[in-house]
């Protein structure tokens, strides 16, 4: 199976693109540079350093500091407002800006100590830009110290000292540029695989929280002191759990079978009933956690029943191809005697009580062939073939068919409208035609009226779509419930056992299920629960 990954991990280095962490060092260095040129307004002011800074030229020094100060004052407005995401071209100016400040206070001061704040200026580039753009940006900064170098030299002399300072520093900041930009992408590619790795981690939980929920089989996972920390659906349904179970105290069978299970690991996996329905049965089964967690033990709950019914099918699978095999044996002297008991009563000297034993002998013959027809209906039965159908004008069109070939009155309620599944119409007719056949005969028998509901509509909790029959009959007495659709199980003595056995064979075929319940009003009713439209059989 291929498993496709919402998550991408492709790390794209576009100029355009920063980081949470750049932006966080932006708003560092905003406030750096404002306090740096903030300190040079005070120190020259108060004459602090008045044999260094601004020897060469106090006015200029004055004036370049002040507007410096003041425009990294409201570039510092500026980011603050723009939550410190600004464009790559507008970081690009404020290191231009910071590269030229720094130069020429350098040039008005005596001394070159200054331009080593501007390898500070190419570090923070190197971090923010590409790497091309911090190189030569780097390439500027040494060409402005060059220049200024070249300005500044009054002698030979002097001006051979500034060009191997410029020389020093120009292999600086380019060494500066170079390493930094190696740090920063490493930082910048560590801190993206993280986050990658914190998004696939985060959907991988979801993803595993969304199939524990989804799964048949009830998870449990308790502490120590017994208390609930984690379930699914359908542990909540099959152990009846409430929102307010925060313990398994509340289950007395299963905190005493989880008791002993702790007291001897070995036991036997035990099996519950649990509520009043005394017919539930819940296999329990117990795994120990790892005791560094703070969870303890992990409880499987599996309905045993469906278990069971597995299990049943397989041995019906088995029992039906021999009993397919039996029946087509049986057909050929069955129609033999059938034909001989009907030359039989055509003898002009057959007498009357011979007449009735001949009857009696087509009569059940044809019930027998009736059954073998069943039988061999259901061994050839053909896979299905599910397709989309809207399910109220489906149901609207069959009952139109239906009460044309039989007496009674069939009425449709559709509970939504455009309601939609996936199945073989052809088998879903059959299905419905033999229930409602049911329907009316036990509706007449009981009320003197062949009456049946037809109710359609979705099941709010499973989103599956459902279609009720139900009938005015007697019903079915509770002690017959579990076996109505076991085959050649019939409450009449002319019933073969098959209709509803075939029904829900037909409706398995057909990923669907077929069950008998009451109504509210105490009517009988059989429900078919239907697939999703979209799902794939």
């Amino acid at each position: 199976m291929t498993t496709v990954s919402p998550i991408s991990s492709t790390f794209i280095n576009e100029p355009e693109t920063f980081d949470e962490e750049s932006y966080k060092l932006l708003r560092v260095y905003a406030y750096y540079r404002t306090l740096l040129s903030s300190i040079l307004l005070l120190l020259f002011i108060s004459q602090v350093t008045k044999n260094y800074l601004g020897v060469q030229a106090g006015v200029l020094f004055l004036t370049t500091v002040i507007l410096y100060t003041t425009t990294n004052l409201f570039i510092l407005i500026y980011l603050w407002l723009k939550h410190f995401t600004p464009r790559t071209p507008q970081i690009i100016a404020i290191l231009v800006i910071d590269i030229c400040a720094l130069a020429v206070l350098m040039y008005a001061s005596d001394g070159n100590e200054l331009a080593y704040l501007i390898i500070i200026c190419i570090a923070a580039g190197s971090i923010f830009l590409d790497n091309k753009i911090s190189l030569g940006l780097a390439g500027f900064a040494a060409l402005v110290v060059l220049t200024e170098s070249f300005v500044q030299a009054e002698s030979a002399t002097q001006l051979t000292k500034n060009f191997i300072f410029s020389g020093t520093f120009t292999a600086l900041v380019l060494a500066t540029a170079h390493a930094f930009n190696i740090l920063s992408n490493k930082i910048r590619t560590s801190t993206l695989e993280a986050k990658t790795q914190a998004r696939q981690a985060e959907y991988l939980e979801q993803l595993s929280q969304l199939i524990i929920e989804r799964m048949r089989t009830g998870i449990l996972v308790v502490n120590k002191e017994d208390e609930i920390m984690l379930s699914n659906h359908a542990a909540k349904e099959l152990l009846e759990l409430t929102p307010d179970s925060f313990s398994i105290a509340s289950i007395s069978t299963l905190k005493d079978h989880l008791d002993v299970w702790r007291a001897y690991p070995h036991t036997r996996s035990p099996t519950l009933a649990i509520g009043s329905d005394t017919r539930s049965d819940i296999r329990i089964s117990f795994a120990k956690l790892d005791t560094s967690h703070q969870s303890d033990t992990l409880i499987f709950a599996e309905d045993n029943r469906r278990l069971s019914q597995q299990a049943q099918q397989l041995k019906l699978a088995s029992l039906g191809r021999l009993t397919a095999s039996i029946a087509h044996e049986v057909r050929n002297p069955l129609g033999a005697i059938s034909h001989a008991a009907q030359l039989l009563s055509e003898s002009k000297e057959l007498s009357s009580p011979d007449q009735r034993l001949s009857d009696i002998i087509q009569n059940h013959s044809r019930r027998v062939n009736g059954i073998i027809e069943n039988i061999m209906q259901l061994s050839r039965r053909k896979h299905s073939s599910p397709e989309r159908v809207n399910i109220n004008e489906w149901l609207q069109a069959f009952v139109d068919e239906y009460l044309q070939s039989k007496a009674g009155h069939l009425s449709l309620s559709l509970e939504r409208a455009n309601i939609e599944t996936r199945v073989d119409i052809s088998q879903l007719h059959q299905v419905l035609s033999n229930l409602c056949d049911n329907g009316l005969r036990y509706s007449e028998m009981h009320t003197g009226k062949p009456e049946v509901s037809l109710r359609a509509g979705i099941d709010s909790h499973s989103e599956l779509p459902y279609i009720e029959v139900i009938d005015s009959g007697k019903g079915i007495d509770e002690s017959d419930v579990e076996q109505i659709f076991e085959p050649f199980f019939t409450t009449e003595s002319s019933g073969s056992g098959l209709g509803l056995y075939i029904c829900r064979e037909l409706c398995e075929t057909n990923q669907a299920t077929l069950e008998y319940r009451r109504t509210q009003d105490g009517k009988s009713c059989f429900v078919i629960t239907l697939a999703h439209p979209d799902r794939v059989f």
